[in-house]
Order: C-alpha cells, then sequence, then structure tokens
C-alpha cells in the first residue's frame, strides 16, 4: 500500500436541480471534467476519490462511473438533508453502500463546525453519525469538515465522538495511515494540467509551504 495519498474532492457534478449556496458553482463541474478525473486515477492505488455534501448527483452520475471504472469512493453525506431537493435520499445511500462505496458524515446541516453551539455540535457529530449508520447499518469512523473549517476545538470532539478519520480541505498528500488526511477539491475550471499536478504532487514548493502552514495553524488555533 502507498504510504503517501492525493485525496480527491467531488462537490457535485453535470446540471444542478437545486439553488446553490453562494460559492458552490465553483466546485460544480460537468460530467466530462469529472470523468476525466476517474479515468486519471484508473490504477493509482495512491489516489483516493471522495464526495461531499450528499447530492443527488452522487448516485445519479458519480455511482455508475465509478462502478464501470472498478473504482469505489468514499461518501460523505449529510444526515439532516436527506431526500431533499438535489440531495441523496436514503435509497440512495442505501445503493452505495451496496455498491461497496464508503459512506461517512458531511455532518447534519452544512454548517460551519468553528461556529455553532454544543447543542449544535452533538446534532452535527453525534445525531448524524448515529443516523447515517442506521441507514448503512455500518457504524460511522470518518467524517469530512464542512467548509474545511477546524481548531483544536472541532478536532477535540471528533476525537471525543471516537471519529478514526478526518477529511479536510487543506490541499496537498497526506500520509496513508494519518488520522487528518489533507484533500484537494476539483472546481468548475480544472484541466488536464491541474490533474496531472495535483495528481503527481506537483505544487510549487511556495503553494506546498502554504498549506502545511495553514494546516498547522488551523491544528493549533482554538481555546486550549
Amino acid at each position: 500500500m502507498p504510504t503517501s495519498v492525493v485525496n480527491i474532492t467531488v462537490h457535485g457534478i453535470g446540471p444542478t436541480c437545486r439553488t446553490l449556496d453562494p460559492g458552490e458553482d465553483g466546485t460544480w463541474v460537468s460530467v466530462e471534467q469529472f470523468e476525466r478525473v476517474l479515468d486519471a486515477a484508473v490504477g493509482r492505488q495512491d489516489v483516493r476519490i471522495t464526495f461531499d455534501d450528499g447530492n443527488a448527483s452522487d448516485v445519479e452520475i458519480g455511482l455508475p462511473r465509478l462502478v464501470e471504472r472498478g473504482l469505489t469512493a468514499q461518501f460523505f453525506v449529510l444526515a439532516g438533508e436527506f431526500g431533499k431537493p438535489g440531495r441523496v435520499d436514503i435509497d440512495g445511500v442505501k445503493a452505495l453502500h451496496a455498491a461497496g462505496m464508503s459512506v461517512g458524515s458531511h455532518g447534519w446541516a452544512h454548517r460551519d463546525w468553528r461556529r455553532i453551539t454544543e447543542e449544535q455540535a452533538q446534532e452535527e457529530i453525534g445525531d448524524a453519525n448515529r443516523v447515517i449508520g442506521e441507514v448503512t447499518g455500518t457504524p460511522v469512523t470518518a467524517v469530512a469538515v464542512p467548509f474545511g473549517s477546524y481548531d483544536r476545538i472541532v478536532l477535540g470532539r471528533l476525537r471525543k465522538a471516537g471519529v478514526r478519520r478526518v477529511y479536510t480541505s487543506d490541499g496537498g498528500r497526506a500520509q496513508d495511515d494519518q488520522w487528518l488526511q489533507a484533500r484537494n477539491s476539483i472546481r468548475h475550471d480544472l484541466d488536464a494540467n491541474w490533474i496531472e499536478d495535483v495528481l503527481n504532487g506537483r505544487g510549487s514548493p511556495k503553494i506546498i509551504a502554504r498549506q502545511f502552514a495553514a494546516r498547522n495553524v488551523k491544528r493549533l488555533r482554538g481555546a486550549p
């Protein structure tokens, strides 16, 4: 198994069927762009595909194309959004699980976990993990942090909840056995150069240094 991996994050694919949140269109890609990323990942044990937000396109577009290529992925869904327009429903989550995909939590209502109350944190982490686990019949052990927004308080809550793997949006490569996993979001303007650079770790030294510094700041900020 590879010791260094690159985690790719997919949000929405193809035509939109709901009103997008501000800025969300920046991470919505065409079917063709999505397929190019998948084709580049085939045969690469060091490339991991993840999905955030629980969009209906995960099941309608993403799943069949993964299966066609013999790929698996991890889907991070929003427990409080099941069945809403444009979102995956419970049957869709079950279909992902039945197809051999991993299903984790992206929380309850896509809130910023650095700006929530203790009661909301229970819903976002505890309740969401429980509901998703009940749907799949498998305990939730991995979560993806909404907006990539975390600090010491958020990480402490996740450790207390027994989460075994936390996925962020920090960019760059990650060590396979790390608890905190950096990811790279595909964007509406991705091209062949972006795919080549990200999958092969060809970011500039300045960008890599900036990503490293940002991760350290996020880990340390917040109340002790």
